[in-house]
């Protein structure tokens, strides 16, 4: 029974599945929107938004923290200088998911994961 256990397992192993979900957040704080499935999406919009909280905080714990999961530091940079003041008045809320419709080669539902405006 897998009662109460959160988060989707993806078919990946535990190091490549943290891998796979750096990667993403990383690319979604670089570029602003990605383009991935649902699953992978849905997972993804939490850790991307505790990073922008994480630079609102600004603080040099928070700093570190991000640095540790945030592949790039030029990206952390941008989410404690730029994202941070965009959000600074937002209490969370800071991503969207826009369905696209199935992926040609295997049907698996597409979405557009963008950083809110």
């Amino acid at each position: 029974m897998r009662h109460k256990v959160a988060g989707r397992k993806l078919s990946r192993s535990s190091g490549h599945r943290r891998s796979l979900l750096r990667n993403l957040v990383t690319d979604l704080l670089n570029y602003g929107k990605i383009t991935t499935t649902e699953a992978k999406a849905k997972e993804v919009r939490g850790l991307a938004e505790k990073m922008v909280t994480l630079g609102k905080a600004g603080s040099l714990h928070a700093r570190r923290q991000a640095l540790s999961f945030i592949l790039d530091e030029g990206v952390t940079e941008k989410v404690f200088s730029e994202l941070a003041t965009k959000y600074a008045e937002r209490s969370g809320g800071y991503t969207r998911i826009t369905k696209l419709g199935p992926r040609l080669g295997d049907g698996a539902p597409m979405v557009q994961l963008e950083l809110i405006e």
